[in-house]
């Protein structure tokens, strides 16, 4: 299946598909009760690219196509969609094998680039051999088209709450969504994992006609610095989080640059990186 084909399944999926019902025993002060909640499913899935395996993540089984796409981009394994020329789910008796083919100049640069790493992980950093290799050499970003608001941030963070049916059941998933300049959510995608949620919503967005620089990006997350790094690469101007940012983070969104704010929630939140691009007073 070419990934220009392949239908994405709603961002706001039937939770069921992602879940299982567990036996529980919850304790009061007085009493024990037994019955059976909802428990978050977390499944292997491995990618290999024209026939060599490169990675197995941990992730909710959704949305895995944009999962697939979003972490070859943000990864630099491809550099557009059109480096695909085909893409296949498999379920196996251990998880999900992701089949890409992809063009031969793209597999040459990732066999170069597994030839530097001593092993590959979900997370895109452990196993590099010095501290270079963490961080990828990106082209900086170009300022917004015109500033964000703080209304529009307060927006999207309000519809966020209501786009997390695996959350809302289980408690344990992460969230990011793609908000229109007004605040409004276009897509918003979950997984046990913040930094799949955030590939799964980037593979979105490139088969979408949208321009990056003038959206944002919101997390249910803390931001590091992978996920700074990995909105980078796709060329996002802001990335919003409910919880902090590391050191990290805010020193590679310094230098990107790139809006980043922490803490927003109840219609605040504190800037680390380029407030310029965020005007407060504008409704």
């Amino acid at each position: 299946m070419h990934p220009a084909d392949f239908d994405p399944m709603t961002d706001l999926p039937d939770p069921s598909a992602s879940l299982a019902m567990g036996d529980i025993v919850r304790i009061g002060e007085h009493r024990a009760t037994a019955t059976q909640d909802a428990i978050a499913c977390e499944q292997a899935v491995a990618l290999e690219y024209n026939g060599i395996a490169h990675v197995a993540l941990l992730a909710s089984p959704l949305h895995i196509p944009e999962l697939a796409l979003g972490f070859s981009y943000t990864e630099g394994i491809i550099q557009s969609p059109a480096d695909v020329l085909d893409l296949d789910v498999e379920a196996t008796a251990d998880g999900l094998v992701v089949r890409l083919r992809i063009v031969n100049a793209r597999l040459h640069a990732l066999k170069l680039r597994r030839r530097s790493l001593a092993g590959s992980t979900s997370c895109g950093l452990c196993g590099v051999q010095s501290l270079a290799q963490i961080r990828r050499d990106l082209p900086p970003l170009t300022p917004p088209d015109q500033p964000w608001t703080i209304r529009a941030i307060a927006a999207a963070l309000d519809q966020l709450r209501q786009r997390q049916p695996l959350h809302n059941l289980t408690g344990a998933t992460h969230a990011a969504a793609w908000a229109e300049p007004d605040g409004r959510l276009a897509w918003t995608y979950e997984d046990v994992g913040r930094h799949n949620a955030l590939d799964k919503l980037i593979g979105r967005l490139l088969r979408e006609p949208v321009d990056r620089g003038r959206g944002f990006v919101v997390i249910s997350s803390r931001a590091s610095f992978e996920m700074v790094q990995k909105a980078q690469a796709a060329g996002i101007r802001a990335l919003v989080a409910v919880s902090a940012p590391t050191t990290l983070a805010v020193r590679l969104a310094q230098e990107a640059p790139m809006m980043l704010a922490g803490f927003a929630r109840d219609g605040r939140c504190t800037l680390y990186s380029r407030p310029d691009y965020l005007d407060g007073s504008r409704t």
